[in-house]
């Protein structure tokens, strides 16, 4: 069979999902047998998928709530294992089969199933951006995009954005990035902040303040240098992304420093493996007992996920307890910690740069570590930063949906009015 060279996409069945899947590459062949389908695809591609796989991922109202979209199809009650009983290419490009034992016939969208081919795409599972590790070195300033007037342009969930989309990628690839000339106002970081997501309120509040003050409850609000260190490791799941918002700066002093706690790890892998995996092991105790809260979390100091990849860095002298570990790994940990350290001096990890009132950075607070150098208020200066956390998924659904903005364009674009 071969399909039609141009199928419109309002012509296609719908999927189980909210996206657009623009048709870039049409079917020219389908094949079969009860448990399988074979796909041939006009750039050569062969595809297959189980019948079990497709018939759990139809879009139709046995499957899926239309409205909603999320699956009641409860496989198990389908009496019998769900296998092909005929495979028709339609002039639209859609797949449709009948299941057996239902008798039932659904048709598949083919620009889905090109997105979803398990059978060829092996890094499903791969960051939204491709993560690139870097040292201070390197750079002379972040990553920085011109925010004037973006807050006075309305933007809603479906519509493209292409600063935030900038943004994002920047933040999920190198894990910061700086916006200029914002608004100054207090609390308009709120309003910033909700153009990725809900901000994650925190013992120190929705938004918080950097700023020196009388009686602190953290060492960020004086005006003493910071060594380099993450924010609450002392939580189950540490804040994913950290925003600060400058609104006023007028000191002498008090430089930003941000260095790629991933480009440190990888480092310490390098040049001293040891120390590493036991970085990777031992658990530390993380504490931040204040006068009103107490907050204790145990992990390793470096974190991978389960293909390997760096996941998170708890790193934090101040807010670090007692270690509890094993008799024997104390030494150990100890040794691992201190050449740690000694990495975390070297000035070719830290990337410095200063604030300007409207500047806002946004980093992963997982990866980033970040620091500040001492600055002077003895002479009436002022440096007023607002802080506020948020969630590394709520970035990566924000630039989903971007992403899905641009694809429903496409898909727009390529329908022929009248047809």
């Amino acid at each position: 069979m071969s399909a039609v060279s141009n199928p419109r996409s309002h012509a296609l069945p719908a999927t189980p999902d909210f996206d657009a899947w623009p048709v870039d590459h049409s079917i020219t062949g389908i094949t079969h047998d009860d448990r399988q389908l074979t796909i041939d695809w006009q750039d050569g591609r062969r595809s297959r998928y189980h019948s079990i796989w497709l018939r759990e991922n139809a879009a139709d109202d046995s499957t899926i709530n239309p409205t909603t979209r999320e699956r009641i199809l409860d496989l198990s009650r389908l009496g019998a294992w769900p296998t092909i009983g005929e495979a028709h290419l339609e002039t639209s490009g859609a797949v449709t089969l009948e299941f057996l034992p239902e008798r039932r016939r659904l048709s598949f969208h083919p620009g889905w199933l090109r997105a979803h081919d398990y059978d060829n795409e092996t890094a499903a599972e791969d960051p939204l951006v491709a993560t690139t590790h870097w040292r201070g070195a390197e750079r002379s300033e972040p990553t920085t995009l011109d925010a004037s007037g973006w807050m006075d342009a309305e933007h809603d969930a479906t519509s493209i954005d292409p600063l935030l989309e900038q943004a994002l990628e920047a933040v999920i690839g190198e894990g910061l990035v700086r916006l200029r000339n914002l608004p100054v106002e207090p609390g308009s970081l709120d309003l910033i902040a909700r153009r990725i997501g809900p901000p994650r309120p925190t013992n120190f509040g929705h938004l918080f303040d950097v700023r020196a003050k009388p009686d602190p409850d953290s060492n960020a609000y004086t005006s003493i240098a910071l060594p380099p260190h993450v924010d609450l490791p002392t939580r189950e799941y540490q804040p994913g992304l950290q925003l600060l918002h400058c609104l006023e700066n007028d000191t002498v002093g008090g430089e930003a420093v941000m260095m790629d706690g991933f480009a440190v790890a990888e480092a310490l892998r390098e040049r001293h493996p040891e120390h590493f995996a036991t970085l990777t092991r031992v658990r530390w105790c993380y504490a931040n007992t204040a006068r009103t809260s107490d907050y204790v979390w145990f992990d390793p100091m470096i974190k991978l996920d389960a293909r390997g990849e760096f996941d998170e860095v708890r790193i934090a002298d101040f807010l670090r307890g007692p270690l509890m570990a094993p008799f024997d790994d104390v030494e150990p940990a100890y040794a691992a910690l201190m050449t740690l350290q000694r990495l975390l001096r070297e000035p070719e990890f830290a990337l410095r740069f200063g604030y300007a009132p409207g500047d806002l950075v946004i980093f992963d607070n997982r990866r980033l570590l970040h620091a500040r150098d001492a600055f002077d208020i003895s002479q009436g200066g002022r440096r007023w930063l607002q802080g506020c956390y948020l969630e590394r998924d709520e970035a990566r659904s924000r630039l989903r949906m971007l992403h899905r903005a641009r694809r429903r364009e496409r898909v727009a674009s390529s329908v022929v009015p009248g047809n």
